[in-house]
This record gives structure tokens, C-alpha cells and sequence, in this order.
């Protein structure tokens, strides 16, 4: 029984070099890749981990503002906290499509160029 791979079809990618990696990732293309990725994730990220922070906040140094009834059994406390959730949601969604229209093109463009050689 032969343990050896067979060699690779015409359709398969080549692996690139360690050099080649190194080129790509001093490339201007990559680091407006970069500039693309960091520019959306980084600020959106500081804006929700301070949007978090506020919550906590409120939630132990204001407790009678958050304990305002705002409907029935609603407080504030309760509509913060499930805005939590829906503003997790919303970067997801939000960054989902950034990727597929701003990142994904450009890495898709590096990659196949890596994989093919050229």
C-alpha cells in the first residue's frame, strides 16, 4: 500500500513560497486590504465596546435611572440590555456586507494571483 500523494492535477493551486508570501504582504494592495479592514473594524469596535461600557455603567452607578418604567414592566435597564443585542447583531450584518463588497473582491484578487503564479 503506497502512502504517497498523487501529484497534484492541473486544477489544483500551488502552494507559494515563503518569499512570495512576504512580497505580497509588503505590497501596496495588501496594506490598502489592511487600511480597508482596520478603518471599519477598529473604530466600530472602540464605538460598541464604549456603547457596552456605558451599560455597565448605568446599570451599577445609576440604578434609578435605569430602573425608570418606561411601559408596563419595561425599564430602561431592560431596553439597554436588548439594544445590547440588536447593535451585535447589526455590526455583524453591517460588517458582513463591507466584507463582501470592500475586502473579499481585493483578498479574492491577491489569493487567485498567489494560487496561480502570475
Amino acid at each position: 500500500m503506497a502512502t504517497d500523494a498523487p501529484p497534484p492535477s492541473k486544477s489544483e493551486h500551488r502552494l507559494p513560497s515563503t518569499e512570495e508570501f512576504v512580497e505580497v504582504q509588503e505590497s501596496a494592495e495588501f496594506g490598502e486590504l489592511r487600511r480597508s479592514y482596520r478603518s471599519f473594524a477598529f473604530p466600530l469596535t472602540v464605538a460598541f465596546i464604549a456603547w457596552y461600557l456605558l451599560y455597565v455603567l448605568l446599570s451599577n452607578y445609576a440604578g434609578d435611572f435605569m430602573g425608570t418604567k418606561l411601559f408596563g414592566n419595561i425599564n430602561v435597564a431592560f431596553v439597554f440590555g436588548v439594544a445590547q443585542f440588536v447593535t451585535t447583531f447589526l455590526i455583524a450584518w453591517w460588517y458582513s456586507r463591507h466584507a463582501a463588497a470592500k475586502l473579499d473582491p481585493k483578498a479574492e484578487a491577491i489569493k487567485s494571483r498567489m494560487e496561480g503564479g502570475a
